[in-house]
């Protein structure tokens, strides 16, 4: 039990905390956001100074601890990318004509900044944690990169299930880069391998000579690339995944109210309304996708 169902409850309890407090930071008024990005400049120093001491221990708290730390990384990357402080040159629309590789590049553009940030963090605790005993730490922001990657892409190519709530207001722009269709072809790839990777990191979970730390760590990484690949599955099934972060997604209408000065709750309700359902501006103004956003959760990589 220590070994398997501890590490899975406490994998999933820290997924479904940590995607519920990026959703409600980034979901406040946009005058709390410098605010938000200070304690998390914060935080991430604690975190990454945790990860290195984590990373020189094999035991079972060191483990947990590798695994929190690189959680709390990849969530406060999450946040400077959710805030709009870590995006990428471009914060437009996509031309409802662009197709091809040009419309990929401009999605490219919408994060490039956010993802160098990535990569570069990536190579930084590779390197601290180089040769050291607990990787879990590097598993689980790889985990979380690499599936984030596979969620985009997926959005990118169009998913049926998006839930453009999820997308905070000043983002919403992003929308236009994800159309709206039953299928496309990467999907069963994407589910394919990371259900595969799955059953085999659960094999070597229980195999006799993984018990102990070795075993906490292997169920912590696996049960993260679990949830990964869940949340792939709600792009596609119509499950009501929404109720379980209903508490993290503040009322839109007294969001806007707070950045607007207070205008009155009626005229908030108006330029909430109108947000939804406007095209957002830039290089041809309309877009084609009707209903997107997003609604896998943090171990896709928000």
């Amino acid at each position: 039990m220590t070994d398997f169902g501890f590490p899975v409850l406490f994998a999933l309890g820290l997924w479904w905390l940590g995607t519920g407090v990026v959703l409600y930071l980034d979901n406040l008024p946009r005058r709390t956001f410098r605010w938000t990005m200070l304690g998390g400049i914060v935080v991430l120093a604690v975190a990454i100074f945790g990860f290195a001491l984590s990373s020189l221990h094999d035991g079972r708290l060191a483990a947990y601890a590798g695994f929190t730390c690189g959680l709390v990384i990849w969530g406060v990357l999450e946040m400077s990318y959710f805030t709009g402080f870590l995006t990428g040159p471009r914060k437009l629309a996509c031309p409802q004509d662009c197709r091809g590789w040009r419309r990929f590049w401009l999605a490219v553009l919408t994060s490039l900044y956010h993802e160098l940030a990535i990569i570069a963090t990536a190579v930084f605790l590779i390197l601290i944690a180089w040769e050291q005993p607990n990787q879990v730490g590097v598993w689980t922001f790889m985990v979380l990169w690499l599936m984030r990657w596979s969620a985009k892409l997926n959005l990118f190519f169009g998913v049926p299930n998006l839930n453009e709530d999820w997308l905070p207001e000043h983002l919403r722009y992003l929308k236009s880069y994800m159309p709206n269709r039953g299928m496309n072809l990467l999907f069963p790839i994407s589910i394919t391998v990371s259900t595969v990777v799955v059953v085999l990191m659960v094999l070597e979970a229980i195999a006799p000579h993984s018990a102990g730390a070795a075993a906490v760590r292997l169920s912590l990484a696996t049960t993260l690339l679990a949830l990964a690949l869940l949340e792939h599955w709600l792009l596609v099934l119509p499950l009501p995944d929404e109720a379980l972060w209903s508490w993290a997604l503040p009322n839109r209408q007294d969001a806007a109210k707070g950045d607007q000065g207070g205008s009155g709750a009626d005229g908030g309700a108006l330029r909430s309304a109108v947000a939804r359902t406007r095209p957002q501006g830039g290089e041809g103004g309309d877009y084609a996708a009707p209903a997107c956003g997003r609604r896998a959760g943090w171990a896709s990589g928000l």
